[in-house]
C-alpha cells in the first residue's frame, strides 16, 4: 500500500504544484487588477461604475490584460515615437531622488538579462568551485568591465553559480576563460539539472569520456 501511495503521489505532485503556482500568480494579478478597478471607480461617472465592477468579477481577466498590455507596449516602443517616449520616461525616473536608485539598478539588470542582444545566461558551463577538484554548473553572464576589468588579468569571464534547489540565489565568480568548460546542454536543461540536484540529467550530446571544448577553444580534457 505504501508503494502505491508513493507512486500516486509522484503522479499528482507535479500537477498539484503547477496548479498551485499558477493559481497564486493569477490571484496576485487579480488583486492588482481589483485595486486598479477600485481606484478607477472613484474618478469615473456613476454610469460606468457598474460595468467596471462586472469586469472585476471575471476570473483570469487580469492575465489577459497584462499580456495585452505587454504586447501593446512592445509594439509601441518598436518605432521612433515610442523610443522617444521611452527615453523621456527613463530620463524622468532617473532624476527623481530615491526612485532613480531603484529604477536605474533594476533597469540595468533587466536589460542585461532579457535583452535579445545580450549574452547573459546564454551559455551553461562547468567550473571548479568551491575548491580545485570540485565542479559545479554555472552560467556565463558576461565579461568584467570598468575598474574591475582594469584590476584583473585579460580574458576573464563573469559567472553566476546558482544554489540548489533554488537557483534564484547564488554566487558571482570572475574566473579565467581557460578555466571554464562549455557545455552542449541548453540553459533550460542545466537549470533542470541544478533544481533536481543532479537527478534529472539531460541526454549526453558529446562522445562518452570527453568534455566539450572550452569557450576559449582549447582542447577538451579526457576523463579517465
Amino acid at each position: 500500500m505504501k508503494k502505491y501511495i508513493l507512486t500516486g503521489l509522484l503522479v499528482w505532485l507535479p500537477l498539484a504544484i503547477t496548479v498551485w503556482v499558477l493559481m497564486n500568480v493569477i490571484g496576485a494579478l487579480d488583486g492588482v487588477f481589483a485595486w486598479f478597478v477600485v481606484a478607477a471607480q472613484t474618478v469615473l461617472p456613476e454610469s460606468l461604475r457598474a460595468s467596471l465592477q462586472s469586469l472585476r468579477e471575471i476570473p483570469g481577466l487580469s492575465v489577459i490584460i497584462v499580456v495585452a498590455a505587454l504586447l501593446l507596449t512592445g509594439m509601441a516602443v518598436s518605432n521612433m515615437a515610442g523610443q522617444w517616449l521611452l527615453n523621456q520616461s527613463n530620463r524622468i525616473f532617473s532624476n527623481i531622488p530615491i526612485v532613480k536608485s531603484i529604477y536605474t539598478s533594476v533597469k540595468q539588470v533587466s536589460d542585461t538579462l532579457f535583452s535579445s542582444s545580450g549574452q547573459a545566461f546564454r551559455e551553461a558551463v562547468i567550473v571548479q568551485y568551491p575548491r580545485a577538484g570540485s565542479y559545479t554548473i554555472a552560467f556565463v553572464t558576461g565579461k568584467p568591465s570598468g575598474e574591475v576589468a582594469q584590476a584583473l588579468p585579460a580574458d576573464m569571464v563573469t559567472l553566476y553559480v546558482p544554489t540548489t534547489p533554488n537557483p534564484t540565489s547564488g554566487f558571482m565568480l570572475i574566473v579565467p576563460r581557460a578555466d571554464v568548460t562549455a557545455l552542449h546542454m541548453s540553459v533550460d536543461e542545466a537549470l533542470k539539472y541544478i533544481i533536481s540536484m543532479g537527478v534529472v540529467a539531460p541526454p549526453p550530446s558529446a562522445p562518452s569520456g570527453t568534455l566539450p571544448p572550452t569557450s576559449s577553444g582549447t582542447a577538451p580534457t579526457t576523463q579517465s
